[in-house]
């Protein structure tokens, strides 16, 4: 992203009447660890969000595949709205709601195939979230958890067509879960609903290009990708360090 169009995203900012901020969490806001719930915001950037979320006619959400109850422990301390496990659960005033019908017994069948491959690539593990299932390979040896994963996903693809289900193809993780969900239909309903004259989008990772597809034809979205790599957000920021730059000239 170059000088003009940051400031051009500022001003626009500055000026809206109406404003949407979404920001993905990991990789976008706090480094990817190889201990998820060691994520913490910092003091620094803690306080840029409490000014924007403070700022008249501006709706700030952190959008996230993380479990609510994961991100809800990490965010506790900070009166923010939360959208988790891609759109399935919505926190707003405090409260959280679910917003997809999936009673999930579908889990029973996926759940042995991810522990075929947990005992196959040692450090992998699963993660069970209310609407979705996580194999996460970041841990294990780069090569053994890369190769594993492209067998997972040809083995999963054999088997959710009768569930109704998808596959995300993440940074280090595959998750499964039901075709309505993601954060594409999110941030849709959080779209429609009020008349916003500048949305800012903000994510690192393949989950978030649903998001980025969706406010494609729409002018007045600001969307950005963290780190290279082909993407539908309009422009690219190379690091944490940049969002929280950015964050910060929003908060002034």
């Amino acid at each position: 992203m170059d000088k003009s169009i940051r400031e051009e995203i500022i001003e626009k900012y500055r000026t809206a009447d109406n404003r949407l901020v979404l920001l993905d969490y990991d990789g976008t806001l706090v480094k990817h660890t190889s201990i998820p719930y060691t994520t913490r915001l910092s003091e620094h950037l803690f306080d840029i969000l409490i000014k924007i979320v403070g700022t008249p006619k501006t709706e700030l959400f952190i959008i996230t595949g993380r479990s609510h109850k994961d991100i809800d422990k990490i965010l506790d301390h900070l009166p923010i709205d939360i959208v988790a496990e891609h759109g399935a659960m919505i926190k707003e005033n405090g409260i959280w709601n679910n917003k997809i019908n999936d009673g999930c017994a579908w889990k029973n069948t996926i759940i042995p195939l991810l522990n075929q491959v947990t005992l196959a690539c040692p450090k992998s593990f699963i993660e069970e979230k209310s609407y979705s299932l996580a194999w996460h390979y970041r841990n294990a040896e780069p090569k053994s958890g890369f190769d594993h994963s492209r067998e997972l996903i040809r083995i999963l693809e054999s088997n959710i067509n009768s569930f109704n289900l998808k596959i995300l193809d993440g940074n280090k993780v595959v998750e499964i879960m039901a075709k309505e969900v993601g954060k594409g239909s999110a941030v849709q309903k959080l779209f429609e609903r009020n008349n916003y004259d500048f949305i800012l989008s903000i994510g690192d990772d393949v989950t978030d290009e649903e998001m980025f597809e969706y406010f494609l034809n729409i002018t007045n979205a600001f969307t950005i990708k963290v780190g290279s790599g082909s993407s539908f957000a309009r422009y690219n920021l190379a690091g944490i360090n940049d969002v929280l730059s950015l964050l910060k000239h929003l908060s002034e």
